[in-house]
């Protein structure tokens, strides 16, 4: 039997990830106007295919023809989903873009389980939605291109649970490693395209290692640790507060500032994440907590 600091280390470790997930994609965001965030996408995707290449060496294990046309796609899917997340995150504040990233695997699992009270939890998000569109005067309009990217990045991000799901048939490490080698050939050239020469240079490239670092390894290994001493539901309630950590992330270290229609929106779509994930059944697949964006 576990003691109670035994138990409590596992939700601290998920509230960890989340936290070095959001602080590192704010810090990002602040070198956003030295490499672009082309840039610093291929440098966090780059440097994680580079880390989780080393650590799993993928190469020991034989694959069939369909699972490497699986752990292809996924890996795609990777590659366009970090992307398009950062591309939308230079014009929009951090919690909105992850409170409206979220609405990609939480239609996933509402439309697998088809339950009457899904129509609440489809309510509380459109009502979210709805709060954030530039229809209410005292709210400053949000950016239509990062609004079409963040959607982008939604529905990569269903998609990428998808693919994940059908490539998870050969070895986990093999699937994450190569799937992240493969988003890194997609992401890189649009880094080395944007920032150019700027991405080879020395402090940038440390730089580089640390967003790496904040939103890939430290999150990864938090939430394998996690995953192996939580039930999938709890580990999907607590994910749902993503939105939150980000805004306060947000605001603490780029200094964006939320309306309160915006922050009730936010709210909207937490409680829909949460009530989504807290009353799905064992057999409903996929689950919120499937959903991780954090990719290693």
């Amino acid at each position: 039997m576990r003691s109670p600091r035994q138990n409590l280390l596992a939700p601290l470790a998920v509230l960890g990830s989340i936290v070095s997930l959001c602080v590192g994609s704010s810090y990002a965001k602040s070198l956003f106007p030295v490499l672009g965030a082309p840039g610093l996408t291929a440098y966090r995707v780059g440097f994680a295919a580079l880390m989780l290449v080393a650590f799993w060496r993928p190469w020991r294990v034989a694959i069939t023809k369909k699972e490497a046309i699986l752990i292809f796609a996924y890996g795609v899917i990777l590659g366009l989903m970090n992307l398009s997340f950062y591309m939308a995150i230079r014009t929009l504040p951090m919690g909105i873009a992850i409170a409206i990233e979220f609405t990609g695997p939480l239609a996933l699992a509402i439309l697998s389980s088809r339950r009457a009270i899904d129509f609440l939890w489809i309510a509380c998000a459109a009502i979210g939605l709805v709060l954030l569109l530039p229809i209410h005067h005292e709210t400053k309009p949000l950016d239509p291109v990062g609004l079409c990217f963040i959607s982008a990045a939604a529905i990569f991000w269903a998609l990428y649970i998808i693919f994940g799901q059908k490539a998870g048939t050969a070895h986990a490490g093999q699937v994450t490693s190569l799937g992240m080698l493969t988003a890194a050939f997609v992401v890189v050239p649009f880094g080395v395209a944007h920032a150019g020469a700027a991405l080879f240079v020395p402090h940038l490239i440390v730089l580089g290692l640390a967003v790496a670092f904040l939103s890939s390894a430290i999150p990864y290994s938090l939430e394998m640790f996690a995953l192996k001493r939580l039930p999938k539901q709890t580990f999907g309630i607590l994910l749902s507060t993503e939105p939150a950590v980000g805004a306060i992330s947000g605001w603490l270290i780029l200094g964006e500032t939320l309306t309160t229609l915006q922050m009730l929106a936010i709210a909207c779509i937490i409680a829909a994440s949460i009530g989504s994930t807290a009353t799905i059944k064992r057999e409903d697949t996929p689950q919120i907590a499937q959903a991780d964006p954090v990719v290693p």
